[in-house]
């Protein structure tokens, strides 16, 4: 099960508390995912607990029941398309009674109370959210949309997410408007006003896994970075030791700074300290000596003695 269908689950296992609140999780409901007019209003959904969560809102709420159709979509994968239905004097006094029997619109009451907001967000959420998360096996990152048919709704529900201090963008996407979320820190704080408190512990997870994924990145790419700067200073120090040698300066310094040129020489990818090992003395020796012999070929390379 995928974290978008997790969260739903969630969110699905209890009825909002008040009349009120059902009425807001109605009307975000068909306002994400339904099709309004003046007598008629259908919602279609493609998650069935999401389709039996607003039958038993519509139940409860005004002792309504929709008529339920069933569409296959793909039968190698038992996708399937309801689409629940209500017309007539039942649909009007819903409609009227969520606010919607004038066209699309956010009711501002529900906008006001901070309980019809948040389960406001969680119908819209039902509706048409959708949520993806990063994996260690694709360049994912964190993405929470919200797929609105109208534009102005789109914006009233960014709104309305600012009284939470969650601020979305938006983007057209065919004939659709999207409200979405690209951080984690944005999701964790959707769903913590949500109270879908498994998704926040799944986030978490997910944040301190990358955390570390990322730290040994960092860690894997300073030694690479070192192993690099390691090589290309062996390689100079190889390349003024030979030019030493031909020039027969070489064998005119003291025999403790020749041993270091030909151990250099002769062992080109030994790290510092490994050489040091090797010739039995300390890193700041051999380190000292070796700038010695830089310098050295630096000064010869100028016409100094």
């Amino acid at each position: 099960m995928n974290f978008t269908s997790e969260a739903k689950r969630e969110l699905l296992s209890a009825l909002p508390k008040t009349q009120e609140e059902r009425e807001a999780a109605i009307c975000a409901l068909l306002l994400t995912s339904g099709t309004l007019h003046r007598d008629r209003f259908e919602f279609v959904s493609e998650n069935e607990r999401v389709a039996e969560y607003f039958v038993r809102l519509a139940e409860e709420c005004f002792s309504v029941c929709p008529e339920v159709k069933k569409a296959a979509l793909d039968p190698k994968q038992r996708k399937t398309r309801l689409t629940l239905a209500c017309a007539g004097e039942e649909a009007t006094r819903v409609l009227r009674a969520i606010g919607l029997a004038h066209g699309q619109c956010l009711p501002v009451r529900f906008a006001e109370d901070e309980r019809t907001a948040r389960a406001f967000l969680r119908g819209a959420f039902l509706g048409s959210g959708s949520c993806t998360l990063p994996r260690e096996d694709a360049k994912t990152g964190y993405h929470l949309e919200f797929v609105f048919s109208d534009g102005h709704v789109a914006e009233e529900y960014c709104t309305l997410l600012l009284r939470f201090e969650l601020l979305a963008k938006t983007v057209e996407r065919g004939e659709k408007t999207v409200v979405y979320f690209k951080s984690g820190d944005a999701l964790s704080d959707f769903f913590s006003v949500a109270g879908a408190e498994a998704a926040l512990k799944t986030l978490g997870r997910v944040a301190s896994q990358r955390a570390i994924s990322n730290n040994e990145n960092r860690i894997s790419n300073c030694a690479a970075g070192n192993a690099d700067r390691t090589a290309i200073a062996n390689t100079r120090q190889v390349a003024a030791f030979l030019r030493l040698e031909e020039r027969g300066v070489l064998a005119a310094v003291p025999e403790k700074l020749q041993e270091a040129a030909h151990a250099r020489m002769r062992f080109p990818a030994l790290s510092l300290g490994e050489l040091a090992e090797l010739l039995g003395v300390s890193k700041s020796c051999l380190n000292h000596r070796l700038r010695k012999l830089m310098e050295l070929d630096t000064d010869t390379e100028n016409g100094y003695d």
